[in-house]
């Protein structure tokens, strides 16, 4: 009796051993599992600069959290602290691998991760938050946010050409002369907005005077021009839908070169129409080439622009195309947008209807200060 009993307690244990065993084994093999999905997943890094573009960026985190494919990525978000921060912490990613590095911000943001993601193997990958959003516009990423992250979920890689402006790399645009100029007083106007910069715009114009600039393309005989503008296109746009080189491409090694020459103010309904309509190479007062290097020298120092961005340089300005250095998340398919006409006027006349109400604006402040300069000597006056 005891020896059958003592067989029945050795086998149950024996079986207790067995299922703590195979346990184990589960266990263990459920870990092992997840670590190779963990492997398999890929790094993705958004970089937020909190002060930078029009929107507020907390809605945009937590469509992130629900949106983002998480069985293809592995989440970090880091917030900016500083001005050029961004370049550091891409640099950073870049060195440790990671698959992509996010900007959400405007184009300044875009700039600072993009120029440290080139010459590497991690993509840049945008959230547009910005004013203008050229390189968003040019791509066709979305400008909703939430269609954004769907392209970093279903959107492929393509690798593009960036620009150097005396070194300094840019991806949409750069130049020199009444652009410039704008985007450093807009830079100092302590807001932001379209309506901030077609006041910049508008005052600027009134009082800039073209310059005499000599040019030399690919190394060739130089030729000089006197010019409003000079524009250095990537890409095909400022941002906001304004083509000021737009025939040009992100992957064709070039660089698209519009020269804006000296016009009146009968030819500007004209032409504003034409930049945010793809046909200001079509006007008579603009020239257009294609080159692979430009070196610009003018009379003095002064001011250029890299991206909307303002910088002070030597009065001699290089500027070169680098082929195919950076990599890029954009949409699967592209959909070519189709030609509506009336839609575009509606464009224009908003256009012209903000740039009405900037120089009304402009001109009522200009006024009243001179009303109040009038009445304080007129109490001078008095009192004597």
């Amino acid at each position: 009796m005891f020896l059958l009993v003592g067989k029945i307690s050795l086998s149950v244990f024996k079986s207790e051993i067995m299922y703590i065993v195979w346990w184990i084994c589960i266990t263990f093999a459920k870990h092992v599992k997840q670590l190779f999905r963990m492997e398999d997943k890929k790094k993705i890094v958004f970089i937020i600069n909190p002060i930078s573009g029009t929107q507020g960026k907390e809605q945009i985190l937590k469509w992130i959290e629900e949106d983002l494919d998480k069985e293809q990525y592995i989440r970090e978000i880091i917030y900016t602290e500083y001005a050029g921060h961004a370049v550091e912490l891409a640099a950073q990613k870049a060195d440790e691998g990671a698959y992509a590095v996010v900007a959400i911000g405007g184009d300044g943001t875009i700039n600072e991760i993009a120029r440290s993601l080139v010459h590497t193997q991690t993509a840049l990958g945008i959230i547009p938050c910005g004013s203008g959003n050229g390189l968003a516009r040019h791509l066709q990423i979305p400008l909703e946010p939430r269609k954004a992250i769907e392209i970093l979920n279903k959107g492929k890689i393509e690798t593009i050409d960036y620009g150097k402006i005396n070194g300094r790399p840019f991806f949409c645009t750069c130049g020199v002369g009444f652009d410039a100029l704008v985007s450093l007083k807009f830079s100092q106007a302590g807001k932001r907005g379209p309506l901030t910069y077609l006041e910049q715009t508008l005052r600027e114009s009134l009082q800039y005077e073209p310059e005499v600039y000599e040019l030399e393309m690919d190394g060739n005989v130089s030729t000089r021009y006197k010019a409003f503008l000079i524009a250095c296109g990537n890409a095909s746009q400022y941002g906001n839908n304004a083509y000021i080189t737009p025939r040009a491409t992100l992957d064709d090694g070039l660089l698209d070169v519009t020269i804006l020459e000296p016009f009146t103010m009968l030819d500007v309904p004209t032409l504003a129409f034409q930049l945010f309509n793809k046909r200001i190479d079509q006007n008579s007062r603009i020239k257009t080439f294609q080159c692979k290097s430009l070196c610009i020298h003018r009379s003095n120092p002064g001011v250029v622009h890299y991206d909307g961005d303002p910088m002070m340089t030597d009065k001699d300005v290089e500027v070169k195309i680098v082929q195919k250095e950076l990599r890029v998340i954009v949409p699967r398919h592209v959909e070519k947008p189709s030609v509506n006409v009336l839609q575009r006027a509606q464009d224009y006349i908003n256009g012209l209807r903000q740039l009405n109400e900037a120089f009304v604006d402009d001109f009522t402040q200009r006024h009243k200060v001179i009303l109040d300069k009038g009445k304080r000597r007129i109490k001078k006056l008095t009192q004597k």
